[in-house]
Parts: structure tokens; sequence; C-alpha cells
């Protein structure tokens, strides 16, 4: 893996962190806690998904296996990352990602992000080998995903959920949505 892959990757890791702690910046324990009357998740239950994708998705970098070629797909690898952040086009969390309501509060949850992103950048940073040439798998592709599309996901997935979390914080606080 090039420096210049891996440095982008480290930062696309952190900017998901920042969007993520953006978008909940203010937000109190009732609020987080509550549903929109439209349905849904609430922000907490979003955190936790944020959670329960992040650790499941780390497992399957802990368990991929090598291949002695790249699967390299630099388009692929682009649409993985603008899918992964677009809230446009709406995709229901398989079960191994669905909210499970560990943490009861939403400083409880974004600790537990914290604590397995951070287990994510050491998986990076100490990874030594072509992330392009170990294969996983994911519950919503068919057939394996590289290690660095994982990556990828795990990346763009909190930018999608600060989305979904502004959107709920407009509905819950009568604001209309920009």
């Amino acid at each position: 893996m090039l420096d210049s892959e891996r440095n982008s990757l480290l930062a696309a890791l952190n900017k998901g962190r920042e969007a993520l702690t953006q978008a909940v910046e203010g937000v109190d324990e009732d609020l987080a806690a509550r549903k929109p009357v439209i349905g849904g998740w609430s922000i907490l239950e979003c955190v936790n998904h944020i959670v329960e994708s992040e650790r499941y998705l780390l497992s399957r970098l802990d368990i991929a296996q090598q291949s002695n070629e790249s699967f390299a797909d630099y388009e692929r690898e682009a649409k993985i990352a603008s899918r992964a952040a677009n809230r446009a086009r709406k995709i229901e969390a398989p079960p191994e990602s669905q909210p499970r309501n560990r943490y009861a509060t939403l400083r409880e949850a974004l600790a537990a992000f914290d604590t397995t992103r951070a287990e994510t950048i050491q998986f990076l940073e100490a990874f030594g080998g072509d992330l392009r040439c170990w294969t996983t798998d994911h519950p919503l592709f068919p057939g394996p995903v590289t290690c660095q599309e994982t990556l990828i996901m795990m990346a763009a997935h909190p930018f999608r959920h600060a989305e979904q979390i502004l959107e709920i914080r407009s509905t819950l606080e009568g604001r209309v949505p920009c």
C-alpha cells in the first residue's frame, strides 16, 4: 500500500469522525433518545448503529484472507465511497449492524465509537501489505470485498449518518432542513 493511499484513508476516517461530532454537537440526552414522529431511528440509535457497523466491519478485516493477486478496481472503490456516504439511496441496515442499544446515552455511544474507530486506525497503521490483496465479506455485497473497499466504507459510513442525524434534529427541533 502506498503511503499516500494510507494517508488518504486515515484522513477519511478522521473526517468521518469529525462529521459525526459536528452533527451531534449540542444534542442533549433527551433529544438523542427521541424518535421522529414520522418513524425511524433516534439520534442515539443512529450512533449505536454506527458503532455496531464499525465493530462488525473491523471483525471482517481481522479474518480477511490473502490472495496472490490484487483486486484493484478504482472505479468500484470510488462508487463505494460515494454511495456509502449518500443518503439519497436508502439502504436497509443488515442484521449485523442493527442498533442493539448497548449504550444508554449518547456520551457512552460516542465513546464506544471513538474506541472502535481508534482500533480501525490502528489496524490500518499496522497493516503492512496491499489491502487490495486481502478479501473478506460484507452482508450487502455479493462475493468478496477487498480490505481497501471495507475501509473506504468504514470511512464514509459516519458521513451518511451525520446527515441523517441532522435530518432528525431538524424534525425534532422544528426546523426546516436545508
